[in-house]
């Protein structure tokens, strides 16, 4: 049974949910340069969904979200067991980064570190963990 939520919960619960996911981006994104990396902003995406759990009721956020946390799950720790294997191929030990730069055009100078992978494959594990955690508090049990 769904409790009745305020029109102001509801209201701020919408109005939240991209900025928080904007924010999950930002902290994945800067994880390598700044604090912040796979971790939190996978914590921070979980937060999201949490929010629109506690909010809306477990039925109408999973009508929304996709199925397949369990893929999340198995995916994000492919990535970052694989994001060791280049260091090891080069001699360089299990997840050796190193950083590649390219000159774009308008952008100029791009760095790109190889960790950003390790960072997503936390992320995409933190996320698939935490949603299947929020889907079984969820559930409705007799």
């Amino acid at each position: 049974m769904r409790r009745p939520t305020t029109i102001l919960a509801t209201t701020v619960a919408r109005l939240i949910l991209p900025f928080l996911l904007l924010f999950s981006l930002d902290l994945l994104l800067a994880g390598h340069n700044r604090p912040g990396g796979g971790f939190i902003a996978g914590v921070m995406l979980v937060a999201a969904i949490a929010l629109q759990y506690v909010v809306f009721g477990v039925a109408q956020v999973r009508r929304r979200l996709p199925r397949g946390s369990l893929g999340l799950t198995a995916t994000g720790l492919a990535l970052a067991l694989g994001s060791g294997i280049p260091g090891l191929l080069r001699g360089e030990g299990f997840l050796k980064s190193w950083v590649i730069h390219w000159s774009l055009p308008l952008l100029g100078e791009v760095e790109w570190a190889t960790a950003f992978i390790f960072d997503l494959g936390i992320f995409l594990l933190v996320a698939g963990v935490g949603l299947t955690l929020l889907a079984l508090i969820g559930e409705d049990r007799p």
